[in-house]
């Protein structure tokens, strides 16, 4: 494949014969596509890398998360900034952003800013996901992220506070991370119709939910929406003008959502469509340094127990993305439309 990427301050362009894409690093608007605008590539190369930076974590409000498909705990595990520049330097440069994995408060890696900052030094924005933080915190976090995620627990406010200490500082790209299940359902109710009132949820960008996996503590005592519950929802946020998306994990239930609606309608929301896409845009590496399609897999019948070592290859496009564990797994999840080979979303 030859391929030509230009980077620049603001921006970042890949071309070639089939496949290419235009990312804006202030707005975070991402655009691909083929041979021409109307052909969708099925695979190219990673674009998004999700790293975990630390697998220890005390929970929002100091209680552990009930649902952490992570189980993490305070007595995890942190990734050296030595290792990531390690994993940095063999990322291709197809990379535009990385989400970090981290702990609740953004504070148990002690490294975590530096990395942001030789992230960001690198031409790649930084996003990370926290559910209670500090306005020290939020000092640090606008200096570097391109978007914040603040998850939503059983305390909102946690995770209301945090959203205006950020929006405060300026930041725009802020969403709600609400995890959707049969036992959290009243609770996203309550957090659509407080995105409509509650003052510090003015600059809000949107509300993303997240489909539940049942891996971890999100194994026993959650369960998946319904088909008509999870429509509800789209509906729900669709008369009432509420900004919102959902991971990519469910697509294909939103596609079902909107199946009935009239048919220009439901091609410009078909648009803002991605399924899954691991393996085949996105990555994951854990904090050792492994590679894995994406956070959920470890472990798993479909992948294994090991992961792809990333800090010792020479070639990550040679010897992670095509490798035979990679392709395989690849194979798998477009012969499957491109629906979870792992778990029922």
């Amino acid at each position: 494949m030859n391929i030509k990427i230009v980077d620049s301050p603001k921006t970042k362009h890949l071309r070639s014969e089939d496949y290419n894409f235009d990312f804006d690093k202030k707005t975070g608007f991402f655009a691909r596509w083929g041979k021409d605008y109307n052909d969708d590539p099925q695979a190219g190369l990673p674009e998004i890398a999700d790293i975990e930076i630390t697998t220890k974590c005390t929970g929002p409000g100091g209680k552990l998360c009930k649902f952490c498909y992570k189980a993490n705990t305070p007595n995890g595990a942190n990734m050296t900034l030595e290792t990531y520049k390690k994993i940095l330097e063999k990322l291709p440069k197809s990379v535009t952003q990385i989400a970090f994995g981290a702990d609740a408060n953004c504070t148990m890696n002690p490294d975590i800013f530096e990395i942001m900052r030789v992230t960001k030094e690198a031409g790649i924005v930084p996003n990370i996901t926290v559910a209670e933080i500090s306005d020290e915190v939020a000092d640090e976090l606008v200096k570097y992220c391109g978007a914040v995620a603040v998850s939503r627990y059983e305390d909102k406010n946690l995770c209301y506070d945090s959203i205006k200490r950020l929006t405060d500082r300026g930041m725009t790209q802020i969403n709600i991370h609400q995890m959707i299940s049969k036992e959290t359902f009243n609770q996203t109710l309550e957090t659509i119709a407080d995105s409509k009132t509650d003052p510090r949820l003015d600059k809000l960008n949107a509300i993303v939910f997240l489909s539940l996996k049942t891996k971890g503590r999100g194994e026993i005592g959650f369960r998946q929406l319904s088909k008509e519950e999870f429509t509800e929802l789209t509906n729900l946020c669709l008369e009432s003008n509420t900004p919102f998306g959902f991971d990519s994990c469910g697509a294909h239930k939103f596609l079902n959502a909107i199946e009935g609606f009239e048919e220009s309608k439901r091609k410009a929301l078909e648009m803002s469509v991605e399924p899954c896409e691991s393996s085949l845009f996105s990555i994951y590496i854990d904090t050792f340094g492994k590679f894995y399609p994406c956070s959920f897999s470890p472990n798993t019948d479909v992948w294994g127990d090991t992961g792809i070592d990333v800090v010792s290859c020479n070639d990550f496009i040679k010897d992670v993305w095509f490798h035979e564990r990679t392709k395989a797994f690849r194979k798998t999840l477009l012969d499957g439309n491109r629906n979870c080979p792992i778990y029922r979303i």
